[in-house]
């Protein structure tokens, strides 16, 4: 019993690994790590992203969990479909603020954090339902699915941590020479922003997400 739990959790820790690099988790974090001109801001932004992540991931999975509930169809791609929203708007800012970045950059350490931290929570919201889904299939008892959903989300917290300090390598050692650096930031808000519009089509067309609204 309790080595299949302990195999359990750690399948979950890998799991939160693996989560944590999905496109649209690296997309919305990388226009962040744009902005940090010192490498360990990029890790914390990282960890807090995770921390904001885990926080929604546990509250409304538990919430999930104890009422024997589960999140409606068009609720779980709505919530989804904010996260495209988020995108869009993170590319936007990050491409006409780059000019604001450089005269900026030494302020507002501590609503960065803050907005990261937001972030990851509406990222937690758009994945709750999966991960509800995903620990019930997994474990048995209540406080397995608390413990299940808490090393998920210390995995999600570690790879998140890991690749956002790789992602902050180019932007911090580029930031010697302004054009390369402002090249890179543009590029990220480019591709978070295209990605966003793709996501929400993807959801809101292919996948019927517009035609759930209207019904």
């Amino acid at each position: 019993m309790v080595g299949s739990l302990i195999t359990v959790l750690l399948l979950g820790l890998v799991l939160g690994i693996k989560h944590s690099i999905e496109p649209d988790h690296i997309i919305a974090v990388s226009t962040m790590v744009s902005n940090q001109k010192k490498l360990w801001r990029s890790t914390l932004t990282g960890i807090f992203w995770g921390i904001g992540h885990t926080s929604t991931l546990f509250i409304v999975g538990m919430v999930l969990v104890l009422l024997k509930g589960e999140l409606p169809e068009v609720w779980a791609m709505s919530l989804e479909f904010l996260v495209g929203i988020m995108l869009v708007y993170l590319g936007y800012k990050n491409v006409v603020s780059v000019k604001r970045a450089y005269q900026h950059s030494h302020q507002h350490d501590k609503s960065s954090l803050i907005k990261v931290t937001v972030i990851g929570f509406i990222h937690g919201l758009a994945g709750s339902a999966a991960m509800v889904i995903l620990t019930l299939s997994t474990v048995e008892s209540v406080w397995e699915c608390a413990m299940y959903i808490l090393v998920f989300g210390i995995g999600t917290i570690t790879g998140m941590l890991i690749f956002t300090t790789i992602l902050g390598i180019p932007f911090v050692y580029s930031k010697t020479s302004v054009k390369w650096n402002r090249g890179l930031m543009q590029a990220a808000g480019t591709v978070s922003f295209l990605f966003g519009l793709y996501y929400m089509y993807n959801l809101g067309i292919t996948e019927g997400l517009f035609k759930l609204w209207v019904k």
